[in-house]
């Protein structure tokens, strides 16, 4: 068992290296950090908001449904880093270059891909036409996190899995809580 422990932690700073390696060249660095910072949580927020105003009224609730999911999602990631306090990448090892100053201090789970895949999910069930956005934004989102030294592949496939379970949830709830998505 500890031999399959060891492998995975091996490509899992092997990729990481890898990708950080793209960070070097200027005009792939500076994409990337516009990509990571179009993830952070008040883009979100205000994506909701235009939604909401483009949408209508009606959509009301569906939005403070999906908010609501946010602000949990929030609270579930940020106890894994208090508890696992992972560090980063680029405080660990030499060979990874910090692309983006962070905007807390441990690796895992990303909460940026964390949100990033449950909204693409959530708000791809509600609108279908908005994946031709949602999921390439959400690739390259994960990928960035890699990219600027941020996060181990392995928090972002933490993340994407977590914010997988949470819209597969709130999706299975909301006929339960009368919110129709």
């Amino acid at each position: 068992m500890r031999a399959h422990l060891r492998r995975a932690q091996y490509l899992d700073l092997s990729w990481c290296i890898k990708l950080n390696r793209y960070s070097t060249t200027k005009n792939i660095a500076i994409f990337f950090k516009v990509i990571s910072r179009l993830g952070d949580g008040w883009f979100w927020y205000a994506s909701l908001l235009a939604l909401w105003l483009i949408q209508g009224a009606s959509y009301y609730w569906q939005m403070l449904y999906v908010i609501l999911g946010m602000l949990c999602a929030t609270a579930i990631y940020k106890l894994l880093k208090q508890k696992t306090l992972r560090p980063r990448p680029y405080q660990v090892h030499q060979a990874v270059v910090l692309g983006e100053r962070p905007l807390d201090h441990f690796s895992f789970p990303s909460g940026h891909t964390l949100h990033a895949v449950m909204l693409c999910i959530l708000l791809g069930y509600m609108m279908p036409a908005l994946l031709i956005i949602l999921l390439p934004f959400t690739l390259l989102v994960a990928l960035s996190r890699v990219i600027l030294g941020l996060h181990y592949p392995s928090d972002v496939l933490a993340g994407a899995a977590i914010g997988a379970t949470l819209a597969g949830l709130l999706i299975a709830l909301a006929p339960a809580l009368y919110v129709l998505l």
